[in-house]
C-alpha cells in the first residue's frame, strides 16, 4: 500500500513542534512532499532541518507540482479559511490548525467546498483522542455514571505582552479572538465531545491587562442539551498555569488536569458517597495509554482518507466548539444569555466575533 502524500503549509513553531514530529511518527502511511511558506527561506530552512525535498512560497505552486492528498494548514488563523479553499479545489484532504476559521462563516465557506466522499477539511483537535476521553465518552453513551449536573472547563495559561508583538494577535480580524478563540478552543472542544450538544450560554469578557483589541479572559456558564450546566474561564493571566476539567455526574466525579496535554494519569475518579466501595469502578480504561497528541488525531484522519469517509472534528462536529465560542462572545456583548438557535447567518457575530457584519465575497 502506497503511503499518502502530504504537504505542510506553514513553517512556524507549531509545525516545528507538533506537525513535523507527528509526520514523522506516521512515516510508514504518509510521504511529506514539501513545506510551503510565505518566508520561502524559512520554508527552505524547515525542509531541510526535516529532510523534506522541495519548499516553495507559493501554495498553488506546491499544489500543482506535487498533488498531495493531504494538506497540513499550520498558518496564522487568518489565513486558514484561503489555504483551505484553495486545497480543498486541488482536490486534497485538509488538516488544519485550531481555531478552523475566525467566524462561522468562514467555516461555513469552507465547508462549501468539500465533496462526497472527500475531500474534507478537519481541525486540529488533539486532546480529543486518547484513551481516557474514548473511555468517558463511551461510559457517557452508556449512562453508566448517572447524569451529568455540573461541569467545570478552566483554560488558565499566561501570555506576556511579548507573546502579543505579533501583529495579528489580539485582533478580531487576524486571530478571530482572544483566549476564548484561541487558546480555550481545545478544552471546549474536549468537553462538548464527552458531553454532547449544549443549547445556551451567559457570559463575559474583559480586557484587564494586555494591550489587545480582544478580550484576555472570559467567564461563561454553560447549559448543556442534557440539562446539566458548566462554568467556563479562559484567560491569559494566570501565572500557575492549568487546564482544568470536571464533571460531577450524579455516581462520580471525573475530573483531568494538565497544561497541554495529558496521559492516563492526569483522570481522576471520585466515586459518589452513595455507591458500594466494594463494587467495581465504573472508571476502568484501557491498558494502552494513547495520550492526547497530533500524532493520534492525524492517524485518524489518515484512515479515514483512505476510507473516503469524514473524519471526526470536521463538519458539523468540528463546527460545535466554534458555535460556543461565537455564543459567548455574543453573550457577553448583549448582556444576555445566547441560545445555540439564534446563531444562524443572520445574527450579528456569524461574520465575526467582534460582532462586525460584512459583506461575503467569493474565493477567487
Amino acid at each position: 500500500m502506497s503511503r499518502i502524500r502530504v504537504a505542510l503549509v506553514g513553517a512556524g513553531a507549531i509545525a516545528a513542534s507538533a506537525h513535523l514530529p507527528a509526520i514523522t511518527r506516521l512515516a510508514d502511511d504518509l510521504e511529506l512532499l514539501a513545506v510551503v511558506d510565505i518566508d520561502l527561506l524559512r520554508a527552505q530552512a524547515l525542509a531541510r532541518d526535516w529532510s523534506v525535498a522541495a519548499a516553495y512560497d507559493d501554495l498553488d505552486t506546491m499544489l500543482r507540482e506535487t498533488g498531495p492528498e493531504l494538506v497540513l494548514i499550520c498558518t496564522p488563523p487568518g489565513e486558514h479559511r484561503a489555504a483551505a479553499i484553495t486545497c480543498l479545489d486541488a482536490g486534497a484532504w485538509v488538516w488544519c490548525e485550531k481555531p478552523p476559521a475566525l467566524s462561522l462563516a468562514d467555516y461555513d465557506e469552507i465547508a462549501a467546498h468539500e465533496r462526497e466522499g472527500g475531500p474534507f477539511a478537519s481541525y486540529v483537535f488533539q486532546h480529543r483522542f486518547s484513551t481516557g476521553a474514548r473511555h468517558l465518552r463511551e461510559l457517557v453513551a452508556a449512562d453508566a455514571l448517572g447524569p451529568l449536573l455540573v461541569g467545570v472547563c478552566h483554560t488558565l495559561w499566561y501570555r506576556d505582552a511579548a507573546y502579543f508583538a505579533l501583529p495579528w494577535r489580539g485582533r478580531f480580524e487576524t486571530e478571530g479572538g482572544g483566549p476564548t478563540m484561541g487558546h480555550g478552543i481545545h478544552q471546549m472542544d474536549l468537553l462538548l465531545s464527552l458531553l454532547g450538544d449544549w443549547t445556551s450560554v451567559s457570559a463575559t469578557t474583559a480586557t484587564l491587562a494586555r494591550d489587545v483589541e480582544t478580550e484576555d479572559v472570559s467567564m461563561a456558564v454553560l447549559r448543556l442539551a442534557s440539562g446539566g450546566l458548566v462554568s467556563i474561564v479562559n484567560s491569559v493571566l494566570s501565572p500557575r498555569q492549568t487546564s482544568y476539567l470536571r464533571f460531577d455526574f450524579a455516581d462520580g466525579t471525573v475530573e483531568l488536569a494538565h497544561l497541554y496535554g495529558y496521559a492516563a494519569d492526569d483522570w481522576r475518579w471520585t466515586p459518589a458517597p452513595h455507591l458500594d466501595p466494594a463494587a467495581p469502578s465504573p472508571w476502568n480504561p484501557p491498558a494502552d495509554d494513547a495520550t492526547s497528541s497530533h500524532a493520534a488525531q492525524l492517524a485518524t484522519v489518515a484512515a479515514c482518507l483512505r476510507a473516503g469517509i469524514r473524519p471526526p472534528a470536521s463538519g458539523r462536529d468540528g463546527r460545535r466548539s466554534l458555535e460556543l465560542i461565537t455564543g459567548i462572545y455574543a453573550a457577553a456583548a448583549s448582556g444576555r444569555e445566547v441560545h445555540r438557535s439564534e446563531l444562524t447567518p443572520h445574527h450579528d457575530f456569524y461574520d465575526s466575533l467582534g460582532g462586525i457584519r460584512r459583506e461575503r465575497t467569493s474565493h477567487a
